[in-house]
């Protein structure tokens, strides 16, 4: 293995002071013009390498921020990560991505290693099983800012980026509703986490605002998984009378669940209405398309980064705003519109309206 070439090494080569060729290479105005063109000659000769690290931990500034997420096979986490990438390059700064692997050990792991190598901030959405967040203490004791996005911790300590969970559940529960739906079933995440737990109550806000009894076997508590989908319209399939609502809290299982009552028979919308949550690609490619909620992942990923380095560039503080809240929409497409199969034909030679 080549030794790496130091500034001491040009300088034996060229006879100067080794700070001479520090100040020649960081282009010093007390260097003049001729002796900086040989100091940037001689590195390039010698293969010199500047050591851009150990350059920014003298300035107590790595320009590095980490990144925990849950998984990174989410088309949601992959849109956030490219929100998050365009505006850490705009502005300079490198990503150090990890993922959890949905548990909380393997979060602990991560946050160690992301406060071992010095990044300057850390970004967080958490693992399906992590109840406390004791292993970012260390973040919070150093002053080093830490902001949570999507799945975030009840603690007035953090600051959080997130959408409106229960306003967009009880959107989706509503319009399922106004498309004549009586008995809903709600399809959930597991309900110690913030955004599945607000969904639900969305989802139950709607209910009483329409005076539709809150039952507790209609709601399904799953990992959201593909094969969630499918357990759970099996569930739905023993329900006697069938429901005639669906409100899933992810698209995956959505779109599994659909899968499954349609091979039993059973017609979506006509029998069935169903909503899913995250508009993912998955909900324009299923049979009929997927009504779905609109999650702003991109946008989460740009105001993540930019909150945390206008911190670090002194231009705000990340603990003036605990939360950060951006809007969503409910996506309508066919899988919900009950009421579009019952509408009467349009008139010869005009074009039907779409919904």
């Amino acid at each position: 293995m080549e030794k790496e070439i130091t500034i001491y090494d040009i300088a034996r080569e060229l006879s100067i002071s080794p700070t001479t060729v520090s100040r020649g290479l960081n282009n010093h105005p007390a260097v003049n013009k001729n002796t900086k063109q040989k100091i940037f000659d001689a590195a390039a000769q010698m293969g010199y390498r500047s050591n851009a690290f150990a350059s920014r931990l003298r300035k107590q500034r790595t320009n590095t921020l980490g990144v925990i997420v849950p998984r990174l096979d989410s088309n949601f986490q992959s849109l956030v990560m490219a929100g998050m990438e365009k505006v850490a390059n705009e502005a300079g700064y490198n990503l150090i991505i990890s993922q959890s692997l949905e548990t909380a050990q393997k979060e602990i792991a991560n946050a160690r290693t992301m406060f071992e190598n010095r990044v300057d901030g850390l970004l967080v959405s958490l693992a399906y099983d992590t109840e406390n967040i004791d292993h970012f203490e260390p973040f919070f004791s150093k002053g080093i800012p830490l902001l949570f996005y999507d799945r975030v911790p009840e603690n007035k300590q953090c600051t959080s980026i997130v959408i409106n969970n229960i306003q967009a559940a009880h959107t989706a529960t509503t319009h399922l509703v106004e498309q004549g739906c009586q008995r809903i079933v709600h399809i959930s995440g597991n309900l110690r986490i913030n955004v599945y737990k607000d969904r639900l109550k969305g989802y139950k806000y709607a209910l009483m605002d329409h005076n539709i009894a809150f039952r507790e076997n209609y709601v399904i508590e799953t990992n959201l998984s593909e094969q969630a989908g499918v357990e759970a319209a099996n569930k739905i399939l023993q329900m006697d009378p069938l429901p005639d609502g669906i409100f899933v809290a992810n698209d995956t299982c959505a779109v599994s669940c659909i899968k499954t009552l349609k091979q039993a028979g059973i017609s979506i919308p006509g029998d069935i209405a169903v909503v899913g949550f995250n508009n993912d690609p998955i909900t324009r490619i299923i049979e009929p398309n997927l009504t779905s909620v609109d999650y702003p992942g991109g946008e989460m990923g740009e105001v993540a980064v930019r909150s945390l380095i206008n911190y670090l560039d002194g231009v705000s503080d990340v603990s003036i705003t605990n939360t950060i809240t951006l809007r969503s929409e409910l996506v309508v497409r066919e899988s919900s519109l009950k009421k579009k199969l019952t509408a009467p034909p349009a008139k010869s030679g005009k074009a039907a309206g779409m919904v």
